[in-house]
């Protein structure tokens, strides 16, 4: 089965100091519904999976600083969590927009068949075809 392009597997990396932050910040995320956190392949990060409707990589990130928790800033980190805040945004923007707005546009659609514009001739059928 393949997984929505919705869900989101992210990590979250921690500074090595404070030593213990990701059993820490396990803890507290664990309590969340829709949110399944593991414990990374290395000691201070976490993996994290979600989906984009619930959560963001970037509200995670916010609510963990806001509770005195320190990422890893080196530049890899801050440039994967740029192209994640980014694309997670356009996303839930386009999820956001949803089906269009059919009656709106049928509107449009009669007003322009009866607004008078250049692709109509009102010459007679007749006098068309005289040369």
């Amino acid at each position: 089965m393949r997984p929505c392009d919705l869900e989101k597997i992210r990590e979250i990396v921690f500074h090595d100091l404070p030593a213990g932050q990701a059993e820490r910040a396990l803890i507290l995320l664990e309590g969340l519904d829709g949110l399944v956190v593991t414990v990374g392949s290395q000691g201070n990060c976490l993996l994290v999976r979600y989906h984009i409707c619930e959560y963001t990589l970037e509200g995670l990130e916010m609510a963990l600083t806001s509770q005195g928790f320190h990422l890893d800033n080196s530049l890899l980190s801050k440039l994967r969590r740029a192209l994640a805040y980014f694309s997670e945004s356009v996303q839930r923007r386009n999820v956001a927009a949803g089906e269009p707005d059919i009656k709106s546009q049928q509107a449009f659609i009669n007003v322009y068949e009866r607004h008078l514009h250049g692709d109509r001739d009102d010459t007679p059928e007749e006098w068309r075809g005289y040369k």
